[in-house]
């Protein structure tokens, strides 16, 4: 995570801030979805700037698997309620976070900028594939990228989620204010042991070189909560699983 960011890993840092780093297109470059001819196995060839989607080796998601135990130290978490607005991007639904709430890992603060969702689950955990997976992701000064990854399963309604549900957008490119501040605090499951891997953006331009942190343990949400947000996306926002390749997945 110490090397020198990619070209393209600047455009999405400057996404961070605003309306999404892992759902939001890049200027002028071309439009993707997730279906049809503008679906992921096209989008190594819908723009010279997407190639890594295609050529990429360290690409994300993943299937997690083949553990190496390494005794990961625990993140430091420092969260606060800071969620304020809530986005329909067209790819996901996103809430953007005040600043100040961050985590530290390997003695570096990153900072909280944004979480969102996708159904299905991107990374898959042993083969297994979950309802609802969060992304919470966060950069710090220098830019770097680090995503913690929260496994969703149905069960009991989330908090966290009553909360931001209550007004979703349901209409792409639009932006409620959230009246209560949603704290990301109340995506994290109790245990928080989790895999580590280098990965990849899992959208367009699918920039690699960012450390992805999963959470071993899943949390809750209800199936009405899961099953809006299915329907408001209109079709699945998932990334088929990548290659692994020569990397390996730490805990």
């Amino acid at each position: 995570m110490n090397k020198p960011l990619l070209p393209t890993l600047a455009f999405t840092l400057a996404l961070v801030s605003s309306a999404s780093v892992l759902a939001e297109e890049h200027g002028h470059s071309a439009h993707w979805d997730y279906v049809g001819q503008e679906g992921p196995e096209h989008w190594g060839d819908l723009d010279p700037n997407f190639d890594l989607c295609k050529r990429g080796k360290n690409q994300s998601p993943v299937d997690l698997k083949h553990f190496v135990d390494s005794r990961l130290p625990p993140i430091g978490f420092h969260y606060k309620p800071g969620g304020h607005d809530e986005v329909n991007n067209g790819h996901t639904i996103q809430v953007d976070y005040d600043a100040g709430s961050t985590i530290t890992i390997d003695g570096r603060d990153y900072e909280l900028k944004q979480f969102h969702f996708h159904t299905p689950s991107e990374n898959h955990i042993a083969g297994h594939e979950f309802p609802m997976e969060a992304h919470l992701v966060h950069a710090d000064k220098e830019g770097h990228l680090a995503v913690i990854a929260v496994m969703i399963e149905r069960g009991i309604e989330n908090r966290a989620l009553a909360n931001a549900w209550s007004v979703m957008p349901d209409h792409p490119n639009t932006t409620v204010h959230l009246a209560t501040e949603v704290s990301a605090e109340d995506l994290l499951p109790t245990n928080r042991d989790y895999y580590r891997f280098s990965g990849s953006l899992t959208t367009p331009p699918c920039s690699e070189g960012v450390l992805w942190l999963v959470m071993q343990h899943p949390i809750t949400a209800s199936p009405k909560q899961i099953t809006q947000f299915a329907h408001v996306m209109g079709h699945p926002n998932n990334r088929p699983i990548q290659e692994l390749n020569a990397r390996l997945i730490v805990k």
